[in-house]
């Protein structure tokens, strides 16, 4: 009756946050990765505001993360 549903990982993780406690809008920085792509983002959240840009090397080019590092096993 009831089936083992197969547990699906999320499309986008946070892997690292910081706090911005010293700005009128107490947001944050977070970098999100992308566990299809391996692409990092940068994201920028508040009150009233929020951005997503990939984020980049010092070269120019986007940070791609290995995706064996976000596997599905347990």
């Amino acid at each position: 009756m009831f089936e083992k549903k197969e547990k699906k990982r999320p499309r986008f993780i946070v892997t690292h946050e910081q706090r911005l406690e010293k700005t009128l809008s107490m947001g944050a920085l977070q970098i999100l990765v992308d566990t299809e792509t391996g692409v990092n983002y940068i994201n920028t959240v508040g009150e009233g505001y929020s951005g997503l840009t990939p984020l980049l090397d010092p070269n120019g080019n986007v940070v791609v993360s290995p995706l064996s590092e976000y596997s599905t096993e347990d």
